[in-house]
């Protein structure tokens, strides 16, 4: 039953690389921007502009909190990750990332 999800990610996904306790991983996956009410982008501050905003990710790969993900020169730090089930069988893994520091 799930294996249209594999066939999706194989067409449409991006190429993204799941990176964990010193492991890097290319895996197929859905990365955008959270969409928000406002799309006005990064907040200004004192230092320039920062980008706060989150991104979702879709994937079979599972993500928890501390890995990270990069995807087109940009790194991204999980926030949380949760899997989602269809009838008890694993669908896909749904995270929250942000944005990763420079100094990370």
């Amino acid at each position: 039953m799930t294996r249209w999800v594999e066939r999706i990610l194989a067409r449409y996904g991006q190429e993204v690389t799941v990176e964990r306790g010193g492991t890097a991983e290319a895996v197929r996956a859905f990365l955008q921007p959270v969409t928000e009410r406002s799309e006005d982008g990064p907040e200004p501050s004192a230092v320039g502009r920062l980008d706060g905003r989150l991104w979702l990710y879709l994937g079979r790969t599972a993500l928890e909190a501390g890995d990270a993900v990069c995807w087109d020169g940009r790194r991204f730090r999980v926030r949380s990750g949760r899997p989602h089930y269809i009838g008890g069988r694993l669908s896909h893994w749904r995270a929250v990332l942000e944005r990763a520091r420079e100094a990370e």
